[in-house]
């Protein structure tokens, strides 16, 4: 074979079997002589191994970027699933029989049966090669579980947090082509037609302008969290006075991963065979962020917003209700002097000579009101900015399913001898309880998703509010005061005195004490007091560089 492929011209042969001049193949064979009984080493030649290799073995790296890519998706705790039902279907069989071999084997031995040697080999043989098919068996469910959570771990922009996300970016990007344009306004739709018909208010209500612009106003921000320490040099300004200004984030917005675009870079590079010597560069990828889509409805017995969808080209957006506005706005009265006269349209314009009826005013809200509201709208922009709804998707529909699925078999393997037993009544009763607790542990895994989520969507929130030109610090009074009030059921707001059993249990896995509100506010102030260190280390450190330079 290896004389067919010497003689036989390389321009002929194909680029994954060509030989270079380095090449392990032809070092071996210019060190040994071919015969027709086999291959003899040459008189004063040395006598050297090498592996025959088609394709150099360092292109083996790539298979790991195939795995990743696999393992990052919807389907990939169904693999763990199905691999770990393989495994538990033939555990008790081999289990059962190597036990009685061994059984056999040592009765033999104490009652002196006669056993030759072979005999005995061959049994402890086959013993061993079932207990290595069960590890195997074993490895692969395990193997696959913890490839999944190595290939789904990622960290959350601006906190660092590690969370999993078990969707591909394909997977990802259909849930945004979903959502985008005209998808949004249908799914919410689709949200708030389960309390009725919901009143929706028009694009040209002077509330609608006054949320669309405040949004606006926070949407700007939004690539300054891609590179804070270039935008806002000076955010550690001396002035007490100046609202603060958060340090830059040691781990700043980036675009979400391509996996198989990397990938598919990879296989090119591989074609050419030069995909270890040129770098792969990184692919666009869109942040799923500006233009949000936008939904007032009018609602007054509900003083709550929330967000909703992930992707670009209006994919997510933010639902207000009116409550919220009227609570706002009632807490300073206008008085005619904040009065003006609603915007006209040009038709109006042109024909209010005939028409001489007065024109609709408006109270214009005050700094205070609008900063009251993009407390709120900042809020629920974090969500939307950090994909949280991608986290709470792949959690509460693929992970906790997938992984109480995994116990529940487990669990049911080891409970078969007494249902067996028992009959078909403890069965169900067992089939019963598994799925009544599986339901309770996806609630207690929703509330600390909701929980971890909340917390940091305050502590985001607070960004961009100082990079909008609010004062981060107003959002701790507002926050307070609205975990006084029982008129809404905003996450943000506590309608009950005393925590729920779940939120108990939360609270206990934390070692807290203190209902969720309050680890909020507490959150949102810690972060603030870190805002203020790093900002006096950071004077200090200027102050200290600068009479170095003087000197």
């Amino acid at each position: 074979m290896l004389r067919h492929i010497i003689r036989t011209s390389p321009a002929a042969l194909p680029r994954s079997i060509c030989f270079r001049a380095h090449s392990p193949a032809i070092a071996l064979f210019r060190q040994t002589r071919i015969s027709a009984s086999g291959v003899y080493p040459t008189v004063g030649h040395r006598t050297t191994v090498a592996a025959f290799h088609s394709t150099p073995s360092c292109r083996g790296p790539p298979v790991i970027a195939l795995l990743a890519t696999i393992l990052k998706s919807s389907s990939s705790l169904e693999f763990v699933r199905t691999a770990a039902r393989i495994f538990l279907t033939f555990m008790p069989a081999i289990m059962i029989t190597n036990h009685k071999s061994k059984k056999k084997l040592k009765y033999a031995h104490l009652h002196g049966v006669p056993k030759s040697e072979e005999t005995i080999a061959r049994v402890m043989k086959q013993i061993r090669v079932r207990r290595n098919l069960l590890y195997s068996l074993f490895l692969v469910p395990i193997t696959l579980l913890w490839g999944t959570i190595v290939a789904s771990l990622e960290q959350t922009p601006i906190t660092g947090r590690w969370r999993m996300i078990v969707l591909s970016p394909e997977e990802e990007e259909e849930i945004a082509e979903q959502l985008a344009g005209p998808g949004w306004y249908s799914a919410v739709g689709q949200i708030l037609a389960s309390d009725g018909p919901p009143k929706i208010i028009s694009n040209t209500d002077w509330r609608y302008a006054w949320v669309s612009s405040t949004l606006r106003r926070l949407e700007a921000t939004i690539p300054v969290l891609t590179n804070e320490p270039s935008s806002h040099k000076c955010w550690f300004d001396e002035d007490q006075d100046h609202p603060p200004m958060p340090p830059p984030a040691s781990y700043p917005l980036r675009p979400r991963p391509r996996a198989s675009e990397y990938l598919r870079r990879l296989c090119d590079n591989i074609c050419e065979g030069d995909w270890f010597k040129a770098p792969v560069p990184k692919m666009p990828h869109q942040i799923a962020g500006p233009p949000y889509s936008l939904l007032l409805v009018d609602k007054p017995e509900s003083s709550n917003a929330f967000s909703y969808g992930f992707g670009p080209n209006g994919a997510g957006g933010i639902v207000v209700y009116s409550g919220f506005l009227d609570e706002v706005l009632a807490r300073a009265p206008m008085n005619k002097g904040h009065l003006v006269e609603a915007p006209k349209s040009w038709f109006t314009s042109l024909f209010s000579v005939l028409f001489s009826s007065p024109s609709p005013r408006h109270p214009t809200p005050t700094p205070e009101q609008t900063t009251e509201l993009a407390i709120l709208l900042a809020h629920e922009l974090s969500h939307l900015v950090l994909s949280h709804h991608l986290e709470s998707l792949s959690s509460t529909t693929i992970i906790l399913p997938g992984v109480i699925s995994i116990i529940t078999d487990v669990v049911r393997v080891f409970l078969f001898p007494f249902t067996m037993l028992f009959g078909p009544f403890v069965n169900d009763a067992v089939a019963q309880l598994g799925k009544v607790g599986s339901g309770e542990l996806v609630k207690v895994g929703e509330l600390c998703t909701s929980v971890n989520q909340e917390i940091e969507a305050d502590i985001v929130s607070a960004r961009l509010l100082a990079h909008a030109g609010f004062d981060a610090r107003d959002a701790v009074k507002f926050w307070e005061n609205r975990s006084l009030e029982t008129n809404t059921v905003e996450c943000a707001k506590n309608t009950r005195t005393e925590p729920s059993p779940d939120e108990r249990l939360v609270m206990g896995l934390w070692s807290q004490t203190h209902p969720v509100n309050e680890m909020r506010v507490d959150a949102l102030k810690h972060e603030l007091a870190r805002w203020e260190d790093e900002r006096q280390r950071q004077v200090a450190v200027s102050r200290s560089t600068k009479e170095q330079r003087e000197a």
